[in-house]
């Protein structure tokens, strides 16, 4: 890559980056206004999260409008509910009783609008993230990949990081918004988890380790492969296996870290050396993980002038 192409595309991730983190924080303020909203339903004694998963679903902003604009009636406001909710009218109506104080609607008038701004604005901000995109240097020509989150993010990186478990195209778009495309800033794997705070950074004594940790950085690419990590919890995959048994060895809080690490240096090899990630299975990984025990426990058995027989 030139001097120029590397700078053209530094300013590109920088701008993506700035769009994301917006983003961001435009995602943390709509999920208070709906915690607002909520505790202005709570105080007024209507229930309406009891009986509705999503307040801010449809059956639960048709209910919230038609409060704000007078009705009252809790049999009324049950119709509006759509049929798919699993409470049926005559509960949903038992829930909808409330004191219906000015100084609460108020604030419930006041978070809905809140809400439905950073809606907007986060959708503002999905366009803008779509238009950068589509300004970034191709790798690898796919065919329809206009309108496809996937299919531009393999464009651009030309691997596909949604193959690895766990991410996703969301987690992709922030990883790539954080660290860029370029790898060669690291000289290996370890230097890159180095920088996401993800590696092993224990305090050493005179040869007595007296700490084990990591490094206390705070990276919006580590959060995500912590999350990236944590949903391998049921995943039916060589790396969901993998988790499952360092959650079962280690506590969940380590296992998390560890995978995490595992996912940063698998997007590191992709980035760099342009590898495709190819999922072999649980079955492979069981067998390789025996097959590593089993050389382990030779190991020891020589160590102690024994040897390993296999059962008949």
């Amino acid at each position: 890559m030139s001097f120029f192409n590397q700078r053209c595309s530094e300013s590109q991730i920088r701008k993506l980056r700035t769009y994301m983190r917006r983003r961001d924080n435009l995602v943390v303020e709509s999920t208070q206004a709906i915690h607002h909203m909520q505790k202005a339903l709570f105080e007024m004694n209507v229930q309406l999260s009891n009986v509705i998963s999503d307040i801010t679903g449809e059956s639960g902003l048709r209910v919230i409008d038609a409060i704000l604009a007078g009705e009252r009636d809790p049999e009324q406001l049950a119709s509006l509910c759509s049929t798919r909710i699993k409470a049926s009218r005559q509960t949903v109506a038992k829930a909808l009783h409330g004191n219906w104080e000015e100084a609460l609607l108020f604030c419930l008038k006041t978070a809905l609008e809140i809400y439905r701004f950073t809606q907007n604005k986060i959708q503002d901000c999905d366009n803008c993230v779509e238009r950068q995109l589509a300004a970034f240097e191709i790798r690898t020509a796919l065919p329809k990949a206009t309108g496809n989150l996937r299919m531009q993010l393999h464009q651009i990186c030309g691997v596909d990081l949604t193959k690895i478990p766990g991410i996703k195209e969301q987690s992709a778009q922030i990883i790539i918004s954080e660290v860029g495309l370029d790898m060669g800033r690291w000289n290996t794997e370890k230097q890159f988890s180095s920088f996401l705070g993800l590696c092993p950074n224990n305090l050493i004594t005179g040869g007595k380790i007296l700490r084990r940790a990591t490094r206390k950085v705070y990276n919006r690419a580590a959060d995500t492969l912590r999350l990236c990590a944590q949903s391998l919890t049921h995943s039916k995959s060589a790396l969901g296996a993998k988790y499952r048994r360092l959650r079962a060895r280690l506590g969940a809080p380590k296992a998390i870290v560890a995978m995490a690490h595992h996912l940063a240096r698998l997007v590191y090899r992709m980035l760099r050396y342009g590898e495709n990630y190819v999922e072999k299975g649980i079955e492979h990984y069981e067998r390789k993980f025996r097959l590593q025990r089993i050389k382990w426990l030779k190991k020891e058995a020589r160590s102690l002038n024994f040897q390993l027989v296999a059962a008949q």
